[in-house]
């Protein structure tokens, strides 16, 4: 779904991606003991570039025979647009299970309307490939937190490699959580 025409939203998101940093894992799985990166953590990824660029997301609901329906809206300061619909699938139909349900779907819908990858390690360890652990580097957790706020951390972050994203994501989680608080963890 889309308007007519997408030439100034497909711009502006090329530009915003151009800054769109990968989402930090900052919250845990502790049934699957893993971490993920949670929704505030993909909006912090893409928030400002999106506004800097004209562009803004809206996600709403609306009931269908097959159950919650969440769309999730791309819109350009042109009036351009694009959306995509995603099912809300809950473990029950307890507020908690609707919640989770919902919060799952946007944070998914956000990234994929946005592009926005959310750092993972699991793909190689699925791959079955064995590789040396990297030995952390105290000058560049120094930096980390040292970072003022979560858009300096953000921007640290990015000129990252992927190595240095994956052996320093504790130092870069922590960092976060002492920057927006108890609050947002």
């Amino acid at each position: 779904m889309q308007s007519e025409n997408i030439g100034a939203l497909a711009a502006a998101l090329s530009k915003a991606q151009a800054g769109i940093t990968g989402a930090l894992k900052d919250s845990s799985n502790p049934f699957f003991k893993s971490k993920y990166a949670d929704l505030a953590s993909c909006w912090d990824a893409c928030r400002h570039q999106l506004a800097d660029n004209g562009l803004s997301v809206v996600q709403t609901t609306r009931m269908t025979e097959q159950g919650l329906l969440l769309v999730t809206t791309l819109a350009h300061s042109s009036g351009e647009w694009i959306a995509g619909e995603m099912p809300v699938l809950t473990k029950d139909a307890s507020p908690q299970g609707q919640g989770s349900g919902l919060t799952y779907a946007r944070r998914y819908a956000l990234a994929a309307i946005v592009g926005l990858a959310q750092i993972d390690d699991d793909a190689e360890a699925a791959q079955g490939r064995s590789s040396k652990t990297p030995q952390v580097d105290p000058d560049l957790v120094a930096l980390i937190n040292s970072a003022a706020s979560v858009d300096d951390l953000n921007k640290l972050f990015k000129k990252l490699d992927k190595s240095q994203r994956m052996t320093h994501i504790d130092a870069f989680t922590a960092r976060k959580k002492e920057l927006t608080g108890p609050e947002a963890a």
